[in-house]
């Protein structure tokens, strides 16, 4: 009897072969996808001939028939929210208020008007390093859209009103409230440079230039007192 192998024999074991094969590059598979899941850590990347830091965009002057006063408005609003409002998270405030390229505003004052602001209770507090939790819980509460009005007379120049609120305290039970009038003034000449590291905070390259608090009658009050983020002064004080 000759000894070979029947042809359905070869044909099972081949299938049997490939099955196995099969299996294991499934296997291979599911393990690498497995690894790769969850997809929550994406990785970007810019590539770059020379460093970009300290390069400059040269402002050019915006149409004519653009509404540039809607965008003054809107960046004063962001700017005054970006200065005074609080939330419960050092690392979020620490950016915020960062003494940086990528600080919302550092990048939006003039360093005259950004020395004021740090010289504030506020931002010693935030700079300190803490052990304990920050509850501290503070907002800004725009009473209209209509609350940033151009100053007559004068240009760039805008007065904005609003309610600072602030709660405090171990139980959350301690409240400081006070309304304020701001009048702030706007550099917005068309020579100015905005870094580029600056440029996702600051694209149309405005800066406050003058930062102050008025009372009812127009009149400058004195800022170191009557700055909102130096309340925890004021609360003492009264």
């Amino acid at each position: 009897m000759q000894d070979r192998v029947e042809p359905p024999i070869l044909i099972s074991r081949l299938m049997t072969f490939v099955l196995a094969t099969a299996v294991v590059v499934l296997g291979v598979l599911v393990f690498t996808l497995a690894k790769m899941f969850p997809l929550n850590r994406p990785q970007v990347f810019f590539l770059t001939t020379t460093n970009i830091r300290d390069k400059e965009l040269t402002l050019t002057e915006m149409p004519t028939d653009m509404d540039l006063d809607v965008y003054k408005k809107q960046f004063i609003r962001e700017y005054v929210l970006a200065r005074n409002e609080i939330v419960p998270d050092l690392a979020v405030m620490r950016a915020k208020w960062a003494h940086n390229d990528t600080g919302v505003v550092k990048t939006r004052s003039t360093d005259s008007v950004f020395g004021k602001f740090v010289m504030t209770d506020m931002v010693n507090i935030i700079r300190q390093d803490l052990d304990e939790a920050f509850d501290i819980r503070c907002s800004v509460e725009y009473p209209s859209t209509l609350s940033v009005v151009p100053v007559t007379n004068s240009t760039d120049t805008y007065d904005v009103t609003f309610t600072y609120i602030c709660v405090y305290g171990p139980l959350g039970d301690m409240e400081y409230r006070k309304p304020y009038k701001l009048r702030v003034k706007l550099e917005s000449n068309a020579k100015n440079a905005v870094r580029w590291a600056e440029s996702m905070e600051n694209p149309l390259g405005f800066r406050i230039s003058d930062y102050n608090v008025i009372d009812s009658g127009g009149n400058i009050l004195d800022l170191e007192q009557n700055d909102p983020l130096n309340w925890t002064r004021q609360a003492e004080e009264n």
